[in-house]
């Protein structure tokens, strides 16, 4: 990206939620600014404060320390402003004031990363159970993906007819393009998912 004079720009939706670690799932963004790049990171607290019908997030912007800096970030100050007002014109507050709660308040702080660990953990722990199962199955393909991904969801790797069959037979749902909701499994449903896309692997081309 140096060679090539990219500007970096981070979509920074599961911090926290990823791996289980604040610290660990934003490694990236703080190795690209120890390189001395200016980038933007767009941080949402959708999924890891579970505030996807009251949308809140951060978007920071990095620019090189210089003589100019209070003045550079005047500017891009304002640019903003204006941009989220002929977007939002006014922009919702609810979740905002929920998030500054949250992070401001050791306790609160420490719960929520508490429970953004367990939850990631589960999540984890259903990708390599869904693994194992295809595996043991002998599902034709690799699986391998299912687990090495991270996130609440995960590509699939079928086709559109195998999700339509999956859907119209299996009540099975999930986007056309393979696009599954990982945090959807469970141990109750987990065999009836891998059975069903197990025979639709099989059965659908």
């Amino acid at each position: 990206m140096k060679k090539k004079h990219h500007f970096p720009f981070f979509d920074c939706a599961y911090q926290g939620f990823a791996s289980g670690s604040l610290e660990n799932d934003a490694w990236a963004i703080r190795y690209f600014i120890e390189q001395g790049f200016e980038l933007i990171v767009c941080q949402s607290f959708s999924k890891n404060m579970g505030l996807y019908s009251e949308r809140a997030g951060y978007i920071h912007i990095i620019v090189e320390p210089s003589e100019n800096a209070t003045t550079i970030a005047k500017n891009i100050r304002s640019n903003l402003g204006g941009i989220t007002r002929s977007i939002l014109s006014n922009a919702p507050n609810f979740a905002v004031r929920i998030v500054d709660i949250i992070l401001s308040d050791p306790q609160l702080f420490k719960e929520w990363v508490e429970q953004m660990n367990i939850m990631s953990g589960r999540i984890q722990k259903m990708r390599k159970m869904a693994r194992d199962k295809f595996v043991e199955l002998g599902t034709p393909g690799t699986w391998d993906h299912i687990q090495q991904q991270i996130g609440m969801f995960s590509y699939t790797g079928l086709s559109v007819k195998q999700v339509e069959c999956l859907i119209e037979k299996f009540s099975v749902y999930m986007t056309k393009n393979g696009r599954m909701s990982v945090a959807g499994l469970n141990e109750k449903n987990i065999d009836h998912f891998v059975k069903s896309v197990d025979w639709v692997v099989r059965n659908v081309q």
